[in-house]
């Protein structure tokens, strides 16, 4: 997979946010699409917890779908590369204009 996700701290209200966790039982996501995400959305929608990998596939074609962006939550550091890169915004601004 060689898509690009921007790293962030919380829910992001205009996209797909990948919410990753590791718990006791291993490594887990929701995926998290606010109400504002989308002009078809009639409450915020979330889904059980499920593989990060599944979710993460789940949102893409959820993102395709919608033409929204995905953002990824993971603040136990999860992140594995194969699933594509991971970045945050101000990784960017160093690198502007190459």
């Amino acid at each position: 997979m060689a898509n690009r996700f921007e790293q962030v701290d919380e829910i992001v209200g205009d996209a797909i946010t990948v919410a990753l966790e590791q718990r006791i039982d291993g490594q887990w996501a929701k995926v998290v699409c606010p109400k504002s995400a989308h002009e078809s959305f009639a409450a915020d929608r979330v889904t059980e917890p499920m593989p990060p990998k599944d979710a993460l596939s789940g949102a893409v074609k959820l993102a395709n779908d919608l033409n929204l962006a995905i953002v990824v939550l993971d603040p136990n550091g999860i992140w594995k590369k194969e699933w594509g890169e991971l970045y945050r915004v101000e990784d960017d601004d160093a690198g502007e204009g190459e």
